[in-house]
């Protein structure tokens, strides 16, 4: 089975009666008969959608500052503005001038990129790494993730492409390598496995 969509493990996996299969799995040799135990909203690949989905619904603590910050700010502007606006009709500016300067405060001192941008950028930044095979557990995760300096990973298929390839061949002294690899990939040529469609790519790219 290759399960390196779900997983990002890129070696194949076996199985047997009984084991459990993952949806999205590739049957890569044999004949697989499954029974549907979690469907809808209980397979791994709904709750990674959920996963998902509550990242960009909750609150980093830069938003929730964003959000105070606004709270407060924006009835200081509007006081501003009216302020702006009474102060110019006092000192006897015309219409036009004290109301387009009421309004000049008022769009200089919007904080509206405060409290539209910051969620804005943490939902898209969660949503293009879901896309990329990064899921993020909550915004918090993603806030703290620009002070990581060190990765630790246990798959190999997390950092490489998930393809098996062969690097180089030994042989023998007394056997040629054009002959080791027409063998090998002449063997391996139906075969569904990673490795073996791995040496059946190296042996038509060498021998032909």
């Amino acid at each position: 089975m290759d399960c390196s969509r779900m997983t990002g493990e890129a070696a194949p996996v076996e199985v047997a009666e009984g084991d459990s299969v993952i949806g999205a799995t590739v049957v890569m040799d044999g004949r697989l008969v499954v029974r549907a135990v979690k469907v809808g909203a209980q397979t791994q690949l709904a709750r990674m959608v959920q996963l998902v989905e509550r990242a960009q619904a909750e609150k980093a603590s830069v938003q929730r500052l964003a959000d105070r910050v606004s709270a407060v700010f924006v009835p200081v502007v509007l006081v501003l503005a009216a302020l702006t606006l009474v102060g110019w009709f006092a000192a006897g500016a015309a219409p036009a001038k004290a109301i387009g300067s009421g309004i000049a405060v008022l769009i200089v001192a919007c904080p509206c990129a405060l409290g539209l941008v910051t969620p804005t950028a943490l939902m898209v930044a969660s949503g293009v790494a879901a896309q990329h095979g990064v899921f993020i557990k909550n915004q918090t995760a993603l806030e703290a993730a620009r002070t990581i300096d060190t990765f630790v990973l246990d798959k190999t298929g997390t950092v490489t492409t998930g393809r098996m390839a062969v690097i180089d061949v030994a042989t023998a002294p007394d056997v040629g390598r054009a002959q080791v690899l027409a063998r090998a990939g002449a063997a391996e040529a139906a075969s569904h496995h990673g490795i073996g469609r791995a040496i059946t790519a190296y042996a038509r790219a060498e021998v032909g």
